[in-house]
């Protein structure tokens, strides 16, 4: 029997180095048929991609316009999408073997309000796969905080815009068509812990992303040249854990 090609609509190698984490350890607890709720699906990349391993999957975003662009490229019939809150879900007594919650919490005022509600949602025994950026790590350092800053500065702002035009940095994602996709929360990896333990969770595993491939004036090369994006993710495994730009993590419930 052919193996079927498992395709990608991430072009970033760090993207796709999270799309294989997520996919590798589902396999590994999660038969096909199971049920995996993508919550803040965005475009519906994940959704698409575990699609593929023959998940049932549905993909929830409160943005109606990420929904209608995840509607649009769905193809199979064991995902599909809804515009719904993850509360108003849970409200319908739902139940998941596997919930996916990937670079969502960064942009949440009360990330903790939804890991509750999360929890009502996957099984006692089910997986939960968070995805965030390292709080400390290179990119947020020295990219999203200076720009959060800067845009206090209406004309400094018009200006970096420009300058970010120019060099083709086009301010969208593969991942969301959101309005908004500010960061204002900086996890660390004692703060993932500790909001974990909080809501009755324990962490299992922590695994890193890239290092410095998407932080100006890297990323001028990094984004043509892919060898550059595969070796920073390779140098991002022997530095220690801090350095990282993200954690992809592994969650369960405490029963």
């Amino acid at each position: 029997m052919t193996q079927k090609m498992i395709t990608y609509e991430y072009d970033r190698i760090t993207d796709i180095k999270r799309l294989k984490f997520i996919a590798s350890h589902l396999q590994q607890e999660i038969p096909a048929g199971g049920r995996v709720l993508d919550v803040g699906c965005g475009n519906g990349v994940i959704s698409r991609h575990l699609g593929q391993f023959g998940y049932d999957v549905l993909g929830i975003d409160i943005s109606q316009k990420t929904i209608d662009v995840a509607r649009s490229k769905n193809t199979l019939p064991n995902v599909r999408f809804e515009a719904i809150s993850a509360e108003a879900l849970t409200a319908q007594g739902e139940r998941y073997d596997a919930v996916i919650c990937s670079e969502v919490l960064e942009h949440l005022d009360r990330p903790g309000e939804l890991l509750k509600v999360i929890y009502a949602s996957l099984k006692d025994n089910g997986l939960l796969v968070v995805t965030v950026p390292n709080g400390q790590g290179p990119r947020e350092l020295c990219v999203t905080r200076p720009m959060l800053k800067a845009r206090n500065h209406p004309a400094f702002w018009k200006f970096i815009n420009k300058v970010k035009s120019t060099l083709g940095f086009k301010g969208t994602t593969v991942q969301s068509q959101a309005d908004n996709l500010d960061h204002v929360q900086f996890f660390t990896r004692k703060a993932l812990l500790d909001i974990a333990k909080e809501h009755n969770y324990r962490i299992i595993k922590f695994a890193k992303t890239n290092f410095v491939e998407d932080v100006f004036p890297f990323s001028l090369l990094t984004k043509r040249i892919k060898f550059l994006q595969k070796l920073d993710c390779e140098v991002a495994e022997i530095l220690p854990i801090g350095l990282t730009g993200g954690f992809n993590t592994l969650w369960k419930k405490k029963v």
